[in-house]
């Protein structure tokens, strides 16, 4: 017969599956009598976890959301993806993460070792984790928000949105909304936002963009308030759309063997750069701003190399 301690765990074990059980059933997953069960589930009761009942012929228990966060028992491959996945995460999950770790079992830490090295990440996503969570719960409850908005210009502004969806695009994060002053979806950077307010006013539903993720990649390729680049290309949209990488910008074939790019970067010294290694024939039509640098950064190659 297992002891308390172990029973206790597999109890919570079968019931963290968010199902309803009857006490026949756990009487025989756990091979212990009904009295047994019965004082095992007031011991989870007394440690923090909702155990709800139903009264009926056997009786039935579930465990339901709380008003705090207790204990949790994970398999070994869901272990092993929490704690890569928190590694990815960035600053946010630092704590979880590190309270993971302390508690893995040599065999899992072997295993998350080798997960850890066998994956390249450019770069591990930074979660603005207060922001998502207003902002998540401003969607859901479907309420208006005010927040301060700084886009590429750097001139900061109060915006009032209907918000609907939050996107993850690589590195960053993004809110799709509908904005009020300007009667037009747009899309935010969280990084950006600031002083987010919820005065608790709601907003009818809207008809949403076709595909709000890809109406999110596009904008954030090409900003809709930014200054933008636009590059007519000497080859095919395919194959310049191979040689870029996808946040670079926009690209739209004007035939068969030609194209034009539009792209709204933080850096036009990077855009000049990255245009040049796409390694075919281009005409730059605008702005002022990059056939300049690209100019000078032209000249200082011509320079370096002779």
């Amino acid at each position: 017969m297992s002891t308390p301690s172990v029973r206790m765990l597999e109890l919570l074990s079968v019931l963290q599956d968010g199902r309803e059980h009857t006490g026949a059933d756990l009487v025989a997953r756990l091979g212990a009598s009904p009295r047994t069960v019965r004082r095992d589930l007031d011991r989870l009761r007394e440690l923090g976890y909702p155990v709800e009942s139903r009264r009926g012929p056997g009786g039935a228990y579930r465990l339901v959301a709380g008003s705090a966060v207790p204990p949790l028992l994970f398999t070994d491959d869901e272990a092993v993806a929490a704690v890569v996945g928190l590694r990815l995460v960035g600053d946010a999950g630092e704590g979880a993460l590190r309270k993971l770790e302390r508690v893995l079992p040599s065999r899992l830490a072997h295993r998350v070792r080798a997960v850890s090295a066998s994956v390249d990440a450019v770069s591990r996503t930074s979660v603005p984790v207060e922001a998502v969570q207003v902002l998540g719960a401003a969607i859901g409850a479907r309420q208006d928000v005010r927040f301060t908005y700084v886009p590429r210009s750097g001139e900061g502004s109060r915006r009032r949105v209907e918000p609907v969806r939050q996107v993850v695009l690589g590195r960053r994060w993004y809110l799709l909304g509908w904005d009020r002053d300007r009667a037009d979806w747009r899309t935010y950077r969280l990084d950006r936002i600031s002083e987010v307010e919820v005065p608790g006013t709601t907003f009818a539903a809207r008809e949403l963009p076709d595909d709000p993720v890809s109406f999110v990649q596009a904008s954030a390729r090409v900003p809709i308030s930014a200054t933008r680049a636009v590059v007519r290309f000497a080859a095919p949209a395919s194959v310049v759309s191979e040689r870029l990488i996808p946040e670079a910008g926009a690209v739209e074939a004007l035939g068969d063997d030609e194209c034009r790019f539009v792209s709204a970067p933080d850096s036009w010294d990077w855009l000049a750069i990255t245009l040049a290694m796409v390694g075919v024939p281009y005409v730059i039509e605008g702005p002022p701003e990059l056939i300049a640098r690209s100019r000078e950064i032209s000249s200082a190659m011509w320079r370096a190399a002779r």
